[in-house]
């Protein structure tokens, strides 16, 4: 038996997410590191779910970099995203929030 579901990807060894190859339904279990949990909401192919516990304030990792910090708390398994990891290269969480930062910030628009 596999100590992480096939449908989930490791892309570097000091990665603390994975990434989902395959839609997963809500309420499915996943095996992530030998153990099966309950995933709470689907997620889609391309997002991550936390590999190990993520402590607020601690760093993201995926393929090997840090892509942003954990706001929340994040438990093994769960779904990593906008609602529990701040961009540590934008100053906002979405492509539209920082679309309207740049437009105020650049005055985009004015005549």
């Amino acid at each position: 038996m596999s100590q992480t579901d096939r449908r989930l990807l490791l892309l570097s060894p000091d990665d603390n997410v994975l990434v989902v190859r395959a839609p997963i339904g809500a309420g499915e279990p996943i095996r992530v590191e030998g153990l099966e949990l309950p995933l709470n909401n689907a997620v889609s192919m391309g997002h991550k779910l936390a590999r190990r516990a993520i402590l607020a304030g601690e760093p993201v990792v995926k393929y090997g970099a840090v892509i942003g910090t954990a706001s929340a708390d994040i438990p093994q398994g769960a779904h990593v995203h906008t609602h529990n990891v701040r961009s540590n290269y934008t100053a906002t969480h979405t492509l539209e929030e920082a679309r309207a930062a740049y437009e105020i910030a650049n005055e985009v628009g004015k005549t």
